[in-house]
């Protein structure tokens, strides 16, 4: 393994022949796609116009072709949805970070406590939606575009999404929003953005509090535990590897790709769920907004953590991530399993884990309610105050209660923790962040 970022652990790459590998699966599974394409195309013709393909039955706007049979253009997108540009959420900012333009969505207390929410892959901030104004009552919450997404720059090279160039990115974005060793943030990721922040919080340990990861495991078993049956699946990352073609791929019948990730906002049949499905492909329109996308899985799969001493003994403490963790997993997600995340707990000193019923992939937006008080008592700091008890017998002996002190209790650190949260009727909670 060749070593490439310092730091409490080290980011390594795999082996030489398995990268072989994955480049050879890739052109086979590319090779594939494109005759599975082309058959497709002759039962079902497509016509593409500047970059947007078009879908028989995606649009109302129907043409006729050269041989006289009418096919139907994906409706262009030019304008963000409001829900895009609403200060609802929050304000929205730019900053330059090593001469890259990240746009970040900040909401709450200016001098609280930062909560960084990095969100998956399709997406954008907007994910975030539900968390960001119960969260922002306890913290200053800030929602970021990773690079290649949204609002934020979008490098086309494949260079430009190392894992040790986004981490050190990240960072320095932190930094510039006043965090460091002394104060530390809590990251919240999904998908993509919670393997962004595994590495994060592996690399840069004394800028983090807390993390929370949803739907994703620890990168050294996340890759080995795709489910054949996830869209996307082994063959997947495969055909990312490829050029151009996985872009070309996203864009037809009018971005279905979107439409799979998203069905639980589609079953819903609400205005506001169809709103955010207009958002996201919106910000997903063009070619270039999926190259930089796709650039994180044409680099995130080559790369593992491993710690510091490299002695392969994980099980030690001295080895195991020192940063607190909480692995959220929806109940009927079938795009990773549940052994990846028992499995993720072996990096962890200090780990909780918890399964949403009744939520895929998307906990945070199927069960939002359930999430955010997952969120806030994992999280936010509640100090218990117990007042002192006087009792008083019928013969004026007054006797005192004594030696009751104020406490702290930190919540969800473990999962003992969150077991043992019972208070008296005479508690008195107030809460801070």
């Amino acid at each position: 393994m060749a070593l490439l970022v310092g730091g409490r652990d080290s980011v390594v790459s795999i082996s030489a022949a398995e990268s072989l590998k994955m480049l050879v699966l890739s052109v086979v599974w590319g090779s594939w796609i494109v005759v599975k394409n082309a058959v497709s195309r002759v039962f079902s013709p497509l016509w593409s116009d500047g970059g947007n393909y078009i879908d028989l039955a995606s649009s109302e706007n129907a043409v006729i072709n050269a041989r006289g049979k009418a096919i139907h253009r994906a409706p262009i997108r030019d304008r963000p949805p409001p829900c895009l540009s609403t200060t609802v959420y929050g304000t929205h900012s730019y900053v330059k970070v090593k001469g890259v333009k990240l746009h970040y969505v900040e909401c709450g207390d200016p001098n609280g406590s930062i909560v960084l929410l990095l969100h998956g892959f399709p997406s954008c901030w907007i994910s975030w939606h539900h968390q960001i104004p119960i969260l922002s009552k306890h913290f200053r919450v800030i929602a970021v575009d990773l690079k290649g997404f949204g609002d934020s720059d979008k490098p086309s090279s494949r260079k430009s999404y190392r894992v040790e160039k986004l981490v050190n990115e990240l960072a320095v974005f932190l930094s510039l929003l006043g965090v460091d060793g002394r104060n530390k943030c809590h990251v919240i990721g999904h998908d993509l953005g919670a393997l962004l922040g595994w590495y994060l919080v592996h690399l840069w340990p004394n800028f983090v509090s807390k993390f929370v990861a949803i739907s994703c495991p620890h990168p050294n078993v996340h890759w080995e535990y795709l489910p054949s049956s996830s869209f996307f699946n082994k063959n997947w990352i495969y055909f990312s590897q490829l050029p151009y073609l996985p872009e070309m791929d996203a864009l037809q019948s009018d971005q279905k790709i979107i439409n799979q990730c998203y069905q639980h906002l589609s079953k819903n049949k609400k205005s506001d769920d169809s709103s955010y499905i207009d958002a996201y492909k919106y910000t997903f329109s063009r070619t270039v907004d999926w190259t930089g996308a796709i650039n994180y899985f044409r680099n995130l799969p080559f790369y593992r953590i491993e710690p510091r001493s490299n002695n392969n003994s994980l099980n030690k403490e001295e080895d195991m991530l020192q940063v607190p963790c909480l692995l959220i997993i929806g109940g009927k997600d079938v795009s990773v399993q549940i052994e990846s995340f028992i499995k993720s707990t072996e990096f962890l000193k200090t780990s909780t884990l918890r399964i949403i019923d009744d939520a895929s992939h998307f906990p945070h937006q199927e069960q939002p309610k359930v999430v955010n008080d997952l969120l806030t008592s994992y999280l936010v700091r509640v100090k218990v105050v117990q007042k002192v008890l006087r009792q008083q017998t019928c013969g004026g002996i007054v006797g005192r209660m004594k030696d009751i002190v104020s406490s702290t209790v930190q919540y969800g650190n473990t999962l003992k923790d969150s077991m043992q949260r019972n208070t008296s009727p005479q508690t008195i909670k107030a809460k801070t962040s």
